[in-house]
């Protein structure tokens, strides 16, 4: 399998393409602020022909380039109907103006082709399985995605805002629950084998075991606890 993934724009989100190998088609992960040229840069690198965005979340650090991503290939956007308005209305989402130089950088709307992600849903894209999980929390419309193990590769779990090394997603958003997101962290990612390796939507790679041992938050939720451990992270 090939996933290459890298920090764009004014926040840092982690853009991931994945195929099964160079040379192949992909899906293209959470193209957010400026991520177009890293996109066609990695597309041109790795020989890659993209099949798919799909969407952990509707945040505009996320969804941002999405439109001349989509456009540029003819390819469909897929993303959970409780975060879709977020497309063509970034600041709603935020409860709060991005202020005008940097909206004046944004092509806000949704791409011709916008599909609908549901919680259980499995998406077989480039040659990939893809499982879906409604993980709300940072947003209603929050999702994971889950490749399953090989016999020479581990799960991959893609957690977007859900999930961080050493942290969880923030919640003070419209539309965001601290309730949900531990209930979403419980169902979603305790379940998951140690080995899984995590990439989320901010920082570096982890795996679920390391997070299980030493991020408060899944520490709290696998004790039972309801209260908040400190500070969040994202946009």
């Amino acid at each position: 399998m090939l996933i290459a993934g890298f920090p764009a724009g004014a926040w840092g989100t982690n853009c991931y393409l994945v195929a099964p190998a160079a040379g192949e088609e992909c899906v293209i992960i959470d193209p957010g602020h400026q991520a177009a040229p890293g996109v066609e840069e990695a597309l041109k690198k790795h020989r890659l022909r993209p099949v798919a965005v799909v969407l952990t979340h509707g945040h505009i650090d996320h969804t941002a380039s999405v439109v001349p991503v989509c456009g540029a290939h003819g390819v469909p956007a897929w993303i959970h109907p409780e975060d879709r308005y977020m497309m063509s209305d970034p600041e709603k989402a935020l409860g709060r103006s991005l202020g005008m130089p940097l909206m004046g950088e944004l092509t806000v709307g949704e791409p011709d082709d916008v599909r609908t992600l549901t919680d259980g849903s499995v998406l077989d894209l480039a040659g990939l399985e893809f499982s879906v999980a409604h993980a709300p929390g940072h947003t209603k419309g929050s999702v994971t995605f889950r490749l399953p193990e090989t016999s020479d590769v581990p799960s991959v779990f893609f957690s977007g805002d859900l999930l961080f090394a050493g942290s969880i997603g923030r919640t003070d958003f419209p539309g965001g629950s601290a309730e949900d997101i531990l209930d979403s962290l419980a169902r979603v990612c305790l379940p998951l084998d140690d080995s899984t390796v995590v990439l989320s939507g901010h920082g570096p790679q982890t795996t679920i075991g390391r997070e299980r041992a030493t991020n408060p938050y899944l520490r709290q939720v696998a004790d039972g606890q309801g209260t908040s451990p400190g500070p969040r992270r994202g946009m």
